[in-house]
């Protein structure tokens, strides 16, 4: 299958190098020729996993973004949510129709997404999903280099607008068989990790994340105090989902540490061993601020606002992380009121999500 790695990060490291391992054609853009270089000038990516070190050819790094998606039959960005906007603008003159665009995981990013390259003129007839989580616990070692610890063996998906969830789906499968249907764009948007695990270990651990020079959120940063908050995040993630109709299962992250029944199975003693989230985090600048609390917590609690579910945890740590940030995050740009979703009913939303914005085109 022809594919498409749009971003330059962890995970886009390590699709480009095992979707290409696995037999694909991929052509991986990244718009820093510098950083792209290693890359470009080999024509490999060294990847790192629990069968040893070894290259992997890449078909195609490219800065031109429209070499990267041309034919492309499946598109992945697994990039951080605060670049979705740039990477969509830069897109759009170059998606056609029938191309499924896939994000793991998506901070609701397949809607807005959508949104801006309609904005940008785009009738492009294209299928936007989201999952949950990465299919990879990844970090790059170097500049063509990437640690694979685990791989993702249950990744929920849904699907913007849900009219296309089975072609999407058959066609991300081909790539991710781990890939199951979970519903719309909400839903699957909804099933992000990210909002939940990370701005609990950035607020309780932020005096040894400032102090020592690098530190372990995983290990020593995760203690009871913490997964106890954690987990009653988690339910009020689960609570929203329920409240707006999504059925199971709902992956509750209590299962990432006790069990094998979570997105990457019995991860979370592997992920630490590995020492690569031993690291120096900046809590201003880190995307487990700049994404998956300003971005998706504001987003998991405007979705606890329109549902008409107390959110105290999710608010609580909104308010907090705005303190040291210096600014108000509750009405930040990810959350459904500035979407323009907040004033809909829930009939209306629903229409939206299976059938898309289609007075756009």
């Amino acid at each position: 299958m022809r594919i498409a790695i749009l971003g330059g990060g962890h995970g886009c490291y390590a699709a480009a190098a095992d979707l290409s391992e696995a037999g694909h054609h991929v052509r991986l853009w990244r718009r820093d020729a510098a950083a792209l270089a290693a890359v470009a000038d080999s024509g490999t990516i060294r990847l790192k996993d629990e069968q040893g070190e070894r290259d992997v050819p890449v078909a195609l790094a490219t800065r031109v973004i429209g070499e990267a998606l041309r034919g492309a039959e499946l598109v992945v960005v697994p990039s951080p949510a605060i670049a979705q906007a740039d990477i969509a603008r830069a897109m759009a003159p170059h998606l056609t129709d029938g191309q499924v665009v896939f994000l793991p995981p998506g901070t609701f990013g397949s809607y807005v997404m959508a949104e801006a390259v309609k904005a940008q003129g785009s009738a492009a007839d294209v299928a936007w999903a989201e999952t949950g989580t990465l299919p990879y616990l990844a970090r790059k070692h170097g500049d063509r280099e990437v640690n694979v610890t685990v791989r993702a063996v249950r990744l929920p998906t849904g699907v913007y607008p849900a009219r296309h969830e089975n072609r999407a789906i058959d066609m991300i499968r081909r790539a991710y068989p781990s890939v199951h249907p979970c519903g719309d764009a909400l839903s699957g948007a909804l099933m992000n990790a990210g909002p939940v695990i990370h701005p609990p270990l950035m607020v309780m651990n932020a005096a040894p994340l400032q102090h020592f020079e690098r530190w372990d959120i995983h290990n020593e940063g995760t203690q009871r105090a913490v997964r106890d908050v954690t987990d009653r995040l988690d339910q009020e993630r689960i609570a929203v989902r329920e409240a707006l109709g999504y059925g199971g299962p709902h992956y509750p992250l209590a299962d990432h540490y006790q069990n094998d029944r979570w997105m990457y199975g019995d991860a979370h003693k592997k992920l630490v061993k590995s020492g690569d989230w031993r690291e120096k985090i900046d809590l201003y600048t880190h995307r487990y601020v700049t994404e998956d609390t300003e971005l998706g917590l504001a987003f998991l609690a405007s979705a606890a606002r329109f549902a008409g579910v107390e959110a105290a945890i999710a608010h609580g740590l909104l308010a907090i992380v705005g303190g040291f940030l210096g600014r108000e995050l509750r009405r930040g740009p990810r959350t459904f009121e500035s979407l323009g979703l907040a004033a809909m009913d829930r009939e209306a939303l629903r229409r939206r999500l299976i059938d898309g914005n289609r007075a756009a085109n």
